[in-house]
């Protein structure tokens, strides 16, 4: 079992609750009317479940609000991005697939933050 670490971001924070070889997992919790960058990864999928909120998801080009208990899959490569339009924090449980897992294979397509290098 890996060591619990929080990092804390613009939009929220997330914790890293488990990780091994090839997989991550980790709580994101999204500030009300925040949203992540707009994204892809080279060597990564990812897997989330929402836990709390109703956070709209953008995936490729699918976008849907998502009730607690429902999930998407996000192939590696794809465009996705989360966005809670809620009064109240969205949680969401990613789980990270792949050969690399590092924070730097996000290469961010639009960010609120300025962080597009």
């Amino acid at each position: 079992m890996a060591e619990l670490f929080t990092e804390h971001k613009p939009w929220g924070y997330y914790t890293v609750l488990d990780e091994g070889n090839n997989y991550k997992v980790k709580k994101l919790v999204v500030k009300p009317g925040s949203r992540l960058s707009l994204q892809i990864h080279r060597y990564r999928s990812e897997f989330w479940t929402v836990a709390e909120g109703n956070p709209i998801i953008i995936c490729g080009d699918d976008e849907k609000e998502y009730k607690v208990g429902e999930h998407v899959l996000i192939p590696v490569g794809t465009p996705h991005r989360l966005i809670n339009i809620g009064d109240s924090q969205a949680t969401v449980i990613e789980i990270q697939n792949g050969s690399y897992l590092g924070e730097d294979d996000i290469i961010r397509l639009e960010d609120d933050y300025n962080r597009i290098k």
